[in-house]
């Protein structure tokens, strides 16, 4: 049972293996100059044992000292060079891994569909990513070091110890190692089920963080600080609990391998001495023999340190593997994986904007009951949709329908001709040109943040997009214009700012059909009739789609679909729901006149 639980952290190597094998000549060069520095190790004792034997027997001159004074010298020297050396090799490569790891985990991450992120908190993904990634890190780095170390060094040891000195004297030195390994075997159980604890409460503390942060403006808005305050001690004080859980065993470790050492040192000055006394032994030997183990320390630390850091490593490993193991629930059914850039965008370029959409029936995923049923129109390449209807009628679901942002559509939508599904999912996302209700900014400067899209993007580009969402006015009244640094998600601006700013980001990419998803909500009237004269001149030839609140935003529309839980009420152009007198005439009637309310101050 105990070689079993010593055997079940060690699988954590062969899971590295892949890595190992990239690494291989790193990892190679390392471990040899481990094993020439072990050698090397081995020679002061023998020198400090000869130069006792010397001066016991009174045969000691300066003749035969300084030689080996002089060996000493330079032993030390190449020790310290090979010793640099390794932690190089070594230590580069696990940096390596903790890059590598953490690029797979990033683009896992964009690659994930939104209930993904329904799942997971961002605080946890956080510590799957510093934390955990961490511990993974130190296991191909001091793992890998503690592992050689504690099997060739003391092997060296012990070889030395029994071949040239006295193998009865080792045998009964190392009478307590197995006590040891089944020390470390218990000790590493109970820290991997700790540590593992203790990893979970860390991203929730973290996402604690990350909410409060971002939501800061809310919470001193409610006056909610103090409960906010009380909330994170609580959660602060399960970290610290479980950290201090894996603290206690994590202490037991070295005084309990000290306890075995200072219990082999004991057995070796003993039964040595009367090796000695009975001269089986000179006392050179015996003092050779005890600095063997004292370098013998270390090894034996080492194993148990090993067991300690495989056990972190482990769960780490295993939280870092199974978010990995995630699949998005949104595939592609054909892929243009490893196919040069100029292809993707030669697909994008070659999809026209028209759109013929007949869905039947989306359900959100882990949901029974269906969000959109029967939604059917056809918007020509050039043409504007307009989709409008009471809060939660299912606008910005269709949006994401069409984005392909779910799986679980029944029916057919084509994207000039092409199936949605059979086009590949980064090349769908590069012709929409979406504008998300929610408008997400970036710590940057403005115009980075327009050229999110098109980072290569010139300056005469972004304010050409600017001006067209009626921002570049408002930008060029900040003192360092388009250089300005937007606060942590765009905190320093207006949200009607942040909203024409996310339609300049859309804008920049020039796409083939553009989303505007209620991102008119924030900006007056007047703003608004700008906005869409100026997207009607620059977007003649392109499709877009506008879902809005306020109706005059879509009047202009080719088509509006009215939407009430999920389905069609009413279809047609302005004038003929208009001529109606259902829904849609009512609430823009009701619109017109608390506009003109407005305008007036009042009525008289």
């Amino acid at each position: 049972m105990i070689f079993f639980r010593m055997g079940w952290p060690m699988r954590l190597f062969i899971d590295l293996m892949w890595f190992f094998k990239k690494e291989k000549l790193s990892y190679i060069t390392g471990i040899m100059l481990l094993i020439v520095l072990a050698a090397i190790n081995l020679c002061p004792p023998y020198i400090v044992g000869r130069v006792v034997d010397g001066v016991t027997n009174r045969t000691l001159t300066p003749e035969i000292l300084w030689p080996w004074l002089l060996i000493l010298c330079g032993l030390g020297i190449l020790s310290y060079i090979l010793r640099y050396s390794w932690r190089i090799l070594i230590f580069g490569a696990a940096a390596r891994l903790s890059r590598l790891l953490r690029q797979q985990l990033f683009k896992h991450f964009t690659r994930m569909s939104p209930s993904f992120y329904q799942k997971y908190r961002t605080g946890d993904l956080m510590a799957h990513a510093t934390n955990d990634i961490q511990a993974i890190e130190t296991t191909a780095g001091m793992g890998v070091l503690t592992l050689v170390d504690s099997l060739v060094t003391g092997g060296f040891v012990v070889f030395s110890m029994a071949a040239f000195l006295s193998w009865k004297l080792t045998l009964i030195t190392l009478l307590p190692m197995p006590v040891m390994a089944w020390v470390s075997s218990y000790y590493g159980t109970l820290l991997h089920e700790r540590f593992f604890k203790a990893q979970e409460a860390f991203g929730d503390l973290n996402d604690k963080v990350q909410e409060n942060i971002s939501g800061v403006r809310v919470v001193k808005a409610f006056g909610q600080e103090e409960v906010e305050i009380e909330s994170f001690r609580r959660l602060s004080d399960d970290v610290v609990k479980k950290n201090q859980a894996v603290a206690v065993v994590d202490s037991l470790y070295d005084p309990s391998i000290m306890l075995i050492v200072g219990l082999s040192f004991f057995l070796a000055v003993s039964f040595g001495a009367y090796e000695v006394i009975h001269l089986r032994l000179t006392l050179g030997q015996l003092t050779q023999f005890t600095l063997y183990l004292g370098q013998f320390i270390w090894p034996m630390l080492a194993f148990g340190w090993l067991f300690n850091i495989m056990e972190r490593g482990r769960a780490s490993y295993d939280r870092v593997q199974a978010l990995l193991g995630v699949e998005s629930e949104v595939q592609d059914q054909v892929s243009l994986q490893g196919a040069p850039d100029g292809s993707r965008a030669e697909l994008r370029q070659s999809v026209k904007g028209d759109i013929y959409c007949a869905l039947e029936q989306f359900t959100y995923p882990g949901q029974t009951k269906p969000e959109l049923k029967r939604i059917h129109f056809t918007l020509k390449e050039g043409q504007t949709l307009g989709i409008v209807g009471k809060t939660g009628s299912g606008k910005t679901t269709l949006f994401r329908v069409l984005l392909r942002e779910f799986a679980g559509m029944t029916g057919e939508i084509r994207i000039g001709g092409v199936s949605i599904e059979e086009i590949p999912l980064d090349s769908l996302r590069g012709i929409f040109g979406y504008v998300p209700q929610e408008h997400f900014l970036f710590s940057t400067t403005l115009a980075e943040n327009i050229a999110l899209g098109k980072p290569q993007a010139q300056l005469s580009e972004i304010e050409k997009a600017a001006k067209t969402a009626c921002i570049h006015e408002d930008i060029q009244r900040f003192e360092a214009a388009y250089g300005t640094l937007v606060g942590d998600r765009g905190v320093t601006l207006s949200g009607g700012q942040k909203q024409r700013i996310s339609i300049a980001r859309a804008l920049l990419l020039d796409p083939k059909i553009l989303i505007l998803d209620d991102s008119l909500s924030a900006v007056d009237a007047k703003t608004e009739k700008q906005i869409l004269l100026e997207l009607k001149g620059n977007r003649s030839q392109k499709t877009t789609l506008i879902s809005a609140h306020r109706l005059s935003a879509v009047e202009h529309a080719d088509l509006i679909l009215v939407l009430q839980n999920g389905e069609i009420i009413e279809r047609g152009s302005h004038a003929e729901l208009m001529e109606h007198q259902g829904w849609y005439a009512e609430t823009y009637q009701a619109q017109q006149l608390e506009s003109l309310i407005e305008e007036g101050g009042g009525l008289a």
